[in-house]
C-alpha cells in the first residue's frame, strides 16, 4: 500500500558535519504528525530538505508516490508540499492582502484563487480587519497568522509548519494551535516541528522525538505525553 508521505533513512550534512543521522518517518493522509526535540536536534534541517532548500547526502522522500528528494523548492511546492519556515518569511513592506496573494503565485486559476483569498479572510478575521496594513506592522501571533494563510492559499495537500508558537504570547499561542485544527481538519494533512512540546503532542496524533539527529522515541502523541522520558526531558516534569 502506498505511503502519502515517508522519509527513508535520511541523512544530511552541514559543513562536514551530520545532522541528520538516517532518519524515517510517515505520515498517513489527514494527520497531524509532529516532531519535537531540543535545539539543534535536527527538526528545522529535516523540513528543508522536504521542502528541496537542503540537499540530503543519503535517503529518500516520497510523497503520493513521487519521489521528491533532489527536485527544486519550487517543482515541490507544485506537487503540494508547502511549508511555513521559521521566523515567517512574509514581506515586510506589503500589505496583507498582497503577502496572502503571493502565497498563490504559482496557481493559474485566477478566479478560485479570488475565491480562495475570500475564504481566507472569513477564516482569519483578524486579517480580513487588517487586509491594507504592511505586514511588518503586525503583532508576531498576526505576522504567524498571515504566514499561515498565506501558505494555506498555495492549496497544500501537505503543510509543514516549524515553530509556529515561537515568541508568541499564550493566547496567541493557544489560538493559532485552533487555526492548526482548523486547517487539519479541511483535508490538510500537517508535518509540525514545535519547540513547545505539550502544544505539539496536544495538537498531533502521532509524535516523533528527535535528539542529536535521531529518532529516539515513536508512538501515538497522547501516549508519548505520558512517557516518562518525554516528560522529563520535554514537559518540564
Amino acid at each position: 500500500m502506498q505511503m502519502f508521505f515517508e522519509i527513508k533513512n535520511l541523512r544530511v550534512r552541514y559543513e562536514g558535519a551530520e545532522v541528520v543521522k538516517g532518519v524515517s518517518l510517515h505520515l498517513e493522509e489527514g494527520e497531524i504528525v509532529t516532531l519535537i526535540g531540543s535545539n539543534g536536534a535536527g527538526k528545522t534541517t529535516i523540513l528543508r530538505a522536504v521542502s528541496g532548500l537542503k540537499a540530503p547526502s543519503a535517503g529518500e522522500i516520497w510523497f503520493e508516490g513521487t519521489r521528491v528528494d533532489g527536485r527544486n523548492a519550487q517543482s515541490i511546492v507544485k506537487l503540494g508540499i508547502v511549508q511555513v519556515p521559521q521566523g515567517r518569511g512574509l514581506f515586510p513592506y506589503m500589505s496583507v492582502a498582497e503577502n496572502l496573494k503571493l502565497g498563490a503565485f504559482l496557481r493559474k486559476d485566477r478566479r478560485a484563487v479570488q475565491k480562495d483569498l475570500a475564504d481566507v479572510l472569513v477564516h482569519f478575521p483578524r486579517l480580513k480587519e487588517r487586509a491594507r496594513q504592511q505586514a511588518s506592522t503586525l503583532s508576531g501571533g498576526e505576522q504567524q497568522m498571515l504566514a499561515i494563510a498565506a501558505a494555506v492559499m498555495c492549496r497544500p495537500r501537505l503543510l509543514l509548519l516549524d515553530e509556529p508558537s515561537m515568541g508568541l504570547s499564550p493566547l496567541m499561542v493557544s489560538e493559532i494551535g485552533k487555526i492548526v485544527r482548523e486547517i487539519n481538519a479541511t483535508g490538510t494533512t500537517v508535518l509540525l516541528v514545535e519547540q513547545n512540546s505539550r502544544l505539539a503532542l496536544k495538537l498531533a496524533t502521532r509524535a516523533y522525538v528527535l535528539e542529536t539527529g535521531n529518532i529516539v522515541v515513536e508512538g501515538a502523541a497522547d501516549e508519548l505525553m505520558h512517557s516518562e522520558h518525554v516528560r522529563k526531558a520535554y514537559l518540564g516534569e
